[in-house]
């Protein structure tokens, strides 16, 4: 699934592809951004860490979980 982060004071978003489920991902920025963690740590599908400030999230998309079609469709 995608991941598109925004980050205040800043043109560019932060993209990604993660195996975790969209409910994950919900759960565990709500919780962040809830509970005053500082940091907000996400993983990618390649293994890679993403640590985020919480202060300076503006917002999160979270993408559907539907595979992408590859060839023609009739």
């Amino acid at each position: 699934m995608d991941i598109r982060i925004g980050i205040f004071n800043t043109q560019r978003e932060l993209n990604f592809e993660s195996h975790q489920s969209a409910s994950e991902v919900e759960a565990e920025v709500a919780a962040a951004l809830e509970s005053g963690v500082k940091i907000l740590k996400l993983h990618d599908s390649k293994g890679s860490s993403y640590l985020i400030p919480t202060e300076a999230v503006a917002y999160v998309e979270v993408g559907t979980e539907e595979s992408r079609r590859i060839g023609f469709v009739g």
